[in-house]
């Protein structure tokens, strides 16, 4: 009889019913999460391809080298200290060029489509011919 009343007495705990909401709350937002919310167009999208990598790189390289020559005539580095840095960043340069090319080779090239050459006029066309 006890047990019952000590039982009676926990299910009419406003807290408990708090929790209880809170806990079917919960439940029910990530049932709509998993289930009734779809990927976004965007999301499916390809990620960037190694040209488009390669290709950023040389870019944040050639940056460094001309924020690297301004700091240089800034007087930011000694000459010996710049012509160190200058020389990585072109052997990494070069690395990276060399990448480029060795992909956009790979790559299957569409050939171009020759459009044909115009046609002669006609000889009554022509000036002086009537």
């Amino acid at each position: 009889m006890l047990a019952s009343f000590l039982f009676l007495d926990l299910f009419l705990d406003p807290s408990v019913w708090t929790a209880l909401g809170a806990c079917l709350c919960l439940a029910a937002a990530v049932f709509l999460f998993v289930f009734y919310i779809h990927a976004d167009a965007s999301d499916l999208a390809p990620h960037r391809t190694k040209l488009d990598q390669l290709l950023e790189r040389r870019d944040t390289i050639y940056d460094n080298l001309r924020d690297l020559k301004f700091e240089y005539r800034a007087g930011k580095y000694s000459e010996g200290d710049y012509e160190l840095m200058k020389n990585s960043l072109e052997d990494e340069a070069a690395v990276v060029l060399t990448e480029i090319e060795q992909t956009t080779e790979s790559q299957v090239r569409r050939p171009r489509l020759q459009r044909p050459a115009p046609a002669e006029p006609a000889s009554s066309d022509r000036r002086g011919n009537r």
